[in-house]
């Protein structure tokens, strides 16, 4: 049984069919990505299995489990975190305010002062400036705080939306090489990225969205070598 099983999915923003029976499934231990244009359904398929937008049918499975009842701070609890496009800090806290908001809903207070260690290792920097306010860090130091701030929920499935968008080539591959590793740790990773190259490299499997409808799916060493994904999004003729 997958870790997590999205079937037949149908979203809407207001009169906008967004998503048009989106199916895919993410095993335990895997990084699966989804890749598409920009208006594809990428961030709605996120914010639908997070619980920020309601599905008007079809089922979201987390082991076996319907979420669709749930609110998205109940399937927080549930050990999914969510890594919104564009960061989402809360600018005028801290860093160290920022992490602690992370672990709300936790009141294991030995396993939070675990995972804050752990994230400080993960992002070193983000130790360097505990005390700094969030609003002041630059674009990558606040991509490392917005997933340290997820992984402080301590996930076992992290959903990651876009998270080299506006970063420079080198704090991209930095990045990249932070989600294996988490994943290497143990967290399995769905991965929504502009950057298909970068993306297909780290994953294990991919998902192609078009429109609102997966077009097509494969290993991501396949989607690498196939010719519509080589045109459509890694920039090759």
């Amino acid at each position: 049984m997958p870790m997590l099983e999205v079937h037949n999915i149908h979203t809407y923003y207001d009169n906008i069919h967004a998503l048009k029976g989106v199916s895919l499934s993410v095993e335990q231990g895997e990084i699966v990505t989804l890749i598409g244009g920009n208006g594809a359904g990428k961030t709605t398929t996120l914010r639908s299995i997070s619980g920020l937008r309601k599905t008007s049918r079809g089922s979201i499975r987390l082991n076996g489990e319907e979420l669709g009842a749930y609110k998205p701070h109940e399937i927080v609890s549930k050990s999914v975190s969510m890594v919104p496009e564009g960061r989402g800090v809360f600018a005028r806290l801290s860093v160290a305010e920022n992490l602690d908001m992370g672990a709300y809903i936790r009141r294991d207070r030995k396993g939070v002062e675990a995972d804050l260690e752990r994230v400080f290792e993960i992002f070193p920097r983000l130790k360097e400036r505990r005390k700094q306010v969030a609003g002041t860090l630059s674009g990558g130091e606040q991509q490392m705080l917005a997933i340290g701030r997820a992984l402080m929920a301590h996930p076992t499935l992290l959903l990651l939306d876009e998270p080299s968008m506006g970063l420079a080539p080198i704090l991209v591959e930095s990045i990249f090489e932070t989600i294996q590793q988490i994943n290497q740790e143990g967290t399995t990773i769905l991965l929504v990225e502009q950057n298909a190259l970068m993306a297909l490299s780290v994953a294990n499997r991919g998902y192609v969205l078009q429109t609102g409808e997966i077009v097509l799916s494969d290993t991501a060493a396949n989607l690498k070598q196939n010719e519509m994904v080589q045109k459509a999004y890694l920039g090759m003729e």
